[in-house]
């Protein structure tokens, strides 16, 4: 590095000449690829916006103009031009840096992104806001053509399309791709935009009949010029100024082309293509597979894993094309996390049967209920963090109505690097609320393929939830066979202690009682709760435990509270889970035992609050702040 060292911030950047940045974007590009290949993370995206974030920090002046990156895993090359470029060696793991940006990480993370669409309204916000406080400032979202798939987005546009008085800038980062390939008609839209060739060429002929002084004059009027020539285009009839399509690669565009805009008042809307896995040939071949990589080596690429152990996802993928080919009626349904769903072997089985909706998790699941009313029995696969879009969808147009859908909750509990943003730690609690819903929590593989095969068989909304990653290494069995709805299994018979475990803290409630020679349930269903096992139990034990891999708060733990209230024995429940915190990204294994939800853990905290044996005290995992 010659020129990236000397780079501190955007201050220093903005030093530089327009000469020396396309060598800076090389060098910032190689060290991108070196890091990510050292810690793991995000590769694709982030080669893709190299130099779309030189030009940014270059023409505005950052933090005082903001940024809002959306979805935010495309922010590396931002995070190492704005100080960080020393602590990147810490990616995602425990006390280090995130993978998106974080408002108490750095000045220049203007706000906390992970989840998509949500940039327009964020920067719309923050432009109102400097208006009111009579702050001459512009405000930035940098957004996916992915993301704007999601009908935030267009919310957003909708509003900032009459505010002519913003200093609102919104940048399509058109990369035909978000993680699986695009899907829609806004897709469409936009490869039709692109190929517009008549007007490509009539700028053409332009610049090669006029005159300099009549070039001059025509290139100012060109874009007041341009609806002569091609149709308005849809972000035009929102009220923004559109520009583009120019290439996000080529600084000599993106350049003067911000300088231009930054100049003009009200909403203004720039659409730039950029190539995912851009300068890393392997990663441009296939931006799928190098999206989110572990650990590799940059010259080889990603080698395949031997023997990999089988994951729940996979467990899901199968039963589904099992499940399928047993009943026509099925349904597969996924907001653009196909490969992350597990779902690409279904849509190439079934492809008449899968539908990919794209990032717009509401309609996912009131698409799901439309066909659940015709008789067909929908499956929708979409991640915990991201159900908690679809909430009212999930209530008003599922539950309320007792329609016959099944939901498969993948990365339940805590995800490890990706942070708190993505956790799914509350499912059981806002779930657990809501009539006619059942839920379920996978022990092992087996057991989920049993619970997908409940599930879809009970006549109304199911969700099945199960952990990312690897299994404990359960035989799966090819049948699909049911377990008897709301009953739990005692897994091991031990005295005076019963544990009350759910889905992933079946194993490691496992290991806790053999120190303790505890009871331990495997109790599989959340709702309806097993009231009878938890009666047995309760009346031959002197201490009750429950154990879960979710928020404690109206978790689990809290069901076994009322269902004893209710029963009317007096006894207390020690609810391990979960604490009131948003947990901060690590390896998940880790981030477990810190939360005392490994089986030294729960042995521990069981021996300390019953005062049973001298017990090493369980550190509570580092708060995410809410700071600036």
């Amino acid at each position: 590095m010659t020129l990236l060292k000397d780079i501190n911030s955007p201050a220093d950047l903005r030093h530089l000449s327009r000469a020396q940045l396309k060598p800076l974007a090389d060098e910032l590009r190689a060290f991108v690829l070196d890091s990510v290949s050292k810690t793991g993370g995000h590769l694709s995206s982030n080669l893709g916006t190299v130099e779309l974030t030189i030009a940014l920090h270059y023409v505005f002046n950052t933090p005082d103009d903001r940024l809002v990156w959306d979805v935010g895993h495309q922010t590396y090359p931002h995070k190492i031009l704005t100080g960080r470029r020393d602590q990147m060696h810490s990616l995602r793991q425990f006390n280090g840096i995130s993978g998106f940006p974080k408002r108490d990480e750095s000045e220049f993370d203007t706000f906390g992104t992970a989840h998509s669409s949500t940039s327009i309204s964020a920067a719309l916000g923050m432009a109102v806001a400097a208006k009111i406080k009579g702050e001459n400032r512009h405000s930035v979202a940098i957004i996916g053509d992915g993301s704007m798939t999601a009908g935030m987005a267009f919310e957003a546009l909708n509003n900032a399309g009459v505010m002519e008085d913003v200093n609102l800038l919104v940048i399509l980062n058109d990369n035909d791709m978000s993680i699986s390939p695009p899907v829609g008609a806004l897709n469409r839209y936009l490869a039709r935009l692109m190929s517009g060739k008549f007007y490509a060429a009539a700028r053409n002929v332009g610049k090669s009949v006029l005159p300099p002084p009549m070039l001059e004059i025509a290139k100012r009027l060109e874009e007041h010029a341009k609806g002569m020539i091609m149709p308005a285009t849809l972000f035009e009839e929102f009220g923004f100024n559109y520009i583009g399509p120019i290439d996000g690669h080529d600084l000599e565009a993106l350049i003067p082309t911000l300088q231009n805009l930054k100049e003009l008042k009200g909403p203004q809307f720039l659409h730039v293509v950029t190539k995912k896995g851009q300068g890393y040939k392997l990663a441009e071949a296939d931006p799928v597979l190098y999206h989110g990589p572990g650990k590799f080596n940059p010259a080889e690429g990603i080698k395949p894993a031997t023997a990999p152990k089988l994951t729940y996802t996979k467990v899901f993928g199968d039963w589904l094309c099992d499940m399928a080919e047993q009943d026509k009626r099925l349904v597969g349904i996924t907001p653009a996390m196909r490969e992350g769903s597990g779902m690409v072997e279904f849509e190439q089985q079934y492809p008449s049967r899968y539908y990919d909706v794209g990032i717009a998790e509401q309609h996912s699941v009131t698409f799901a209920a439309g066909l659940a009313c015709e008789g067909l029995k929908p499956v929708v696969a979409i991640y915990s963090t991201f159900l908690q879009r679809a909430y009212d969808q999930l209530i008003h147009d599922v539950a309320l109505q007792n329609l016959d859908v099944t939901f498969a909750l993948d990365r339940a509990g805590l995800v490890g690097a990706d942070g708190a943003t993505h956790a799914g730690n509350y499912d059981l609690a806002y779930l657990r609320c809501i009539p006619n819903m059942v839920i379920m929590a996978a022990s092992d593989e087996n057991e989920c393929r049993q619970m997908l095969t409940t599930g879809f068989q009970y006549n109304g909304p199911a969700a099945i939830r199960y952990p990312r990653g690897a299994g404990i290494g359960a035989e799966v069995k090819k049948e699909l066979t049911t377990i008897p709805l709301g009953t739990g299994e005692v897994k091991r018979q031990g005295k005076r202690i019963a544990i009350f475990a759910f889905g992933s803290m079946v194993a490691p409630a496992l290991q806790a009682a053999e120190k303790l020679n505890a009871t331990v349930a495997n109790m599989r269903f959340i709702k309806p709760l097993d009231v009878a096992l938890v009666k047995q139990l309760a009346e031959s034990h002197d201490i009750l435990v429950s154990v879960e891999e979710g928020a404690k708060m109206g978790g689990a733990g809290s069901a076994i509270a009322e269902a004893l209230a209710e029963l009317g024995i007096n006894k207390s429940v020690l609810i391990l889970g979960l604490p009131d915190q948003f947990i901060d990204h690590g390896e998940a294994g880790q981030l477990l035992a810190l939360c005392g939800l490994d089986g030294v853990g729960i042995s521990n905290s069981i021996q300390g609050h019953y005062h049973l044996a001298e017990a090493t005290t369980v550190v509570e995992p580092r708060l995410v702040s809410n700071s600036n």
